[in-house]
């Protein structure tokens, strides 16, 4: 068993995000896993992500506040305990349109 204490998780950077903090739990530099990460997202009131797309396929799960995600299938705003998926090549782009940080955990599955 490897185990992350909130504590220990360590902040991580991602290209495109803007107003955004991470945390890695599992996966990464933080476990041995299979190739899947698990992080936790902050994003600021006016945070968010650029329009892009990657090979993996992604879940995300709003914890707290709300995030605005827009792809070619259209416009969600997620808010607490709402997820969705994207599957590998699904452009997105992630807004915090509100006045509350945003609190989202996401799942990358290579």
């Amino acid at each position: 068993m490897q185990v992350t204490r909130f504590d220990d998780a360590r902040r991580y950077d991602t290209p495109g995000h803007f107003e955004m903090a991470g945390l890695r739990l599992q996966g990464g530099e933080a476990s041995a896993t299979g190739g899947v990460s698990v992080s936790l997202s902050y994003f600021l009131p006016g945070g968010g992500a650029e329009r892009a797309g990657s090979n993996t396929e992604k879940i995300y799960v709003v914890l707290d506040g709300e995030v605005t995600v827009t792809s070619d299938d259209g416009e969600a705003t997620l808010e607490a305990l709402d997820s969705c998926r994207l599957a590998p090549g699904e452009a997105r782009s992630i807004a915090n349109r509100g006045n509350v940080v945003a609190t989202m955990l996401v799942v990358v599955v290579p």
